[in-house]
């Protein structure tokens, strides 16, 4: 599957503290042209009930971006092999996007 910028998709995400992986959501933040290539750049999308992160930025329309709780985008970001992407369930609002790519820049200044 190849997805574009600012999808919400479900990934295995590996347990800490024993074998094997449960799907969980994430957020595309590279570019289609890159994501085409076979790999996707992805931030890990948790619940908001977790202790706070430096950049945490709350999702602003769950249904938009096909979640059932209230999740914070957490930047911590990994590359994961696209057919690891389990399947697409939405994307993040515009006003959301630019909250993130803000935050990116303080993380990546260029």
């Amino acid at each position: 599957m190849t997805c574009k910028q600012w999808d919400v998709v479900v990934v295995p995400f590996p347990f800490s503290d024993r074998p094997g992986t449960r799907r969980r959501p994430a957020l595309v933040l590279s570019a289609r042209g890159f994501n085409i290539r076979g790999h996707t750049v992805l931030a890990m999308v948790t619940t908001s009930g977790h202790r706070s992160w430096p950049g945490d930025i709350a999702v602003s329309d769950l249904k938009a971006a096909g979640l059932q709780m209230h999740c914070i985008v957490r930047l911590k970001l990994f590359t994961l092999d696209n057919r690891l992407l389990v399947k697409r369930i939405g994307s993040v609002p515009v006003n959301d996007q630019k909250k993130i790519g803000s935050q990116l820049k303080t993380y990546f200044p260029w």
